[in-house]
C-alpha cells in the first residue's frame, strides 16, 4: 500500500461512520436515538434489580428540602442573624420566617429515617430482597429514608435524575443500586415496576406531581392497587382538600379509598403489612 493510499485508509479509519453504533456517544445522543434511549433506561436498572435480587419495594417520596434537625436549627440561625443586621429588609424575614417552618419540619427526616430502618428490618433475609426502600436518591425526606435502610446494613435504592442544576446522590444508597435517568417517564415507571407501597412525606412540586401521577394509575386502572400513605396527615389535610374534590363531582367518594394516612413509622409499617402480609416474614 503506498502512502497516499495509507493515509485515505487512516482517514476513513478515524472518521465517525466508521466508529461501532454502540460506541458512537454522539450517534446514540441523536433526537432520533431517543427511543433507544429510552430502553436502555428502562433495561439497565431492571437488569440491575434482577441480579441484586430486588423483589419488592417501597416507595419514599418527599421535599428535599426537608433538613435534619441540626442542619435546620443551623439555617435558622444564619437567617436570624442575618435580620439582626438588616431588620428593615422584608425580604430575610420572610426568609427566618420559613426557616422556622423548616425547622418544625425537620421531625419528618426523623420520621423517614424511621421508617426506613424498620421497613428494611424485616425482609431482606436469604438473598432475597422485599421491602426495599427506593426514593429519587437526594437529599431530604429521600437521603432520610435511604439512611434508615443503611443504618440496619440493609440494601435501598436511588434513582436520581439529571437536573440543570446538579444533583449528587446522597450517600446512603446502595452503590449497586444507585442509578441515573435522564427521563422522569422512565424514572417513574421504575418507581412503580416493583412497590408493594407508596409513602409520601411533606414536599413541592415534584412530591406532588409523583403522588398524582399514582393516584391516576390506580386509579384508572393503569396499575395494581398498593397503598398510598400521606404521611403527616395536618401537613396534606391543609395543602390538598380532598372533600372538596369529592363535593364538586371531579373525584368520586371511592376514590378516597385510596389514600391513608400515618403519622409515625409504625403506623405506616401497620398499613403496609396489612396490604402485603404475604412478604412478612413471621417473627
Amino acid at each position: 500500500m503506498d502512502q497516499e493510499s495509507h493515509r485515505l485508509q487512516q482517514a476513513c479509519m478515524a472518521s465517525s461512520a466508521f466508529r461501532l453504533a454502540e460506541d458512537d456517544v454522539e450517534f446514540l445522543r441523536t433526537d432520533e436515538l431517543r427511543g433507544v434511549r429510552l430502553m436502555l433506561e428502562l433495561l439497565k436498572p431492571e437488569n440491575v434489580q434482577q441480579e441484586q435480587g430486588i423483589h419488592s419495594t417501597i416507595v419514599v417520596f418527599g421535599g428535599s428540602r426537608i433538613r435534619e434537625r441540626t442542619q435546620a436549627e443551623s439555617e435558622l440561625a444564619a437567617a436570624k442573624k442575618a435580620l439582626e443586621e438588616d431588620p428593615s429588609h422584608t425580604g430575610l424575614r420572610q426568609k427566618m420566617r420559613i426557616a422556622e417552618r423548616m425547622l418544625e419540619k425537620s421531625v419528618y427526616y426523623d420520621h423517614a429515617r424511621d421508617l426506613g430502618r424498620l421497613v428494611s428490618s424485616t425482609c431482606q433475609l436469604d438473598g432475597r430482597c422485599e421491602f426495599v426502600v427506593i426514593t429519587g436518591g437526594g437529599p431530604g425526606v429521600m437521603e432520610a429514608a435511604n439512611r434508615g435502610a443503611h443504618d440496619v446494613s440493609a440494601k435501598s435504592i436511588g434513582l436520581n435524575i439529571t437536573l440543570p442544576h446538579e444533583q449528587a446522590p446522597n450517600p446512603y444508597i446502595t452503590p449497586e443500586l444507585c442509578f441515573q435517568f435522564r427521563y422522569f417517564a422512565v424514572r417513574k415507571m421504575h418507581f412503580l415496576m416493583r412497590a408493594v407501597a407508596l409513602i409520601a412525606f411533606p414536599g413541592g412540586f415534584g412530591t406532588l406531581d409523583e403522588l398524582f401521577e399514582v393516584l391516576t394509575l390506580i386509579q384508572t386502572k393503569k396499575t395494581k392497587r398498593v397503598p398510598v400513605i400521606l404521611f403527616g396527615k395536618k401537613f396534606w389535610d391543609e395543602l390538598i382538600n380532598w372533600r372538596f374534590l369529592v363535593d364538586e363531582g371531579v373525584i368520586g367518594q371511592d376514590d378516597l379509598d385510596l389514600i391513608s394516612y400515618a403519622d409515625t413509622a409504625q403506623q405506616a409499617w401497620d398499613i403496609i403489612v396489612a396490604a402485603n402480609r404475604d412478604l412478612v416474614k413471621p417473627a
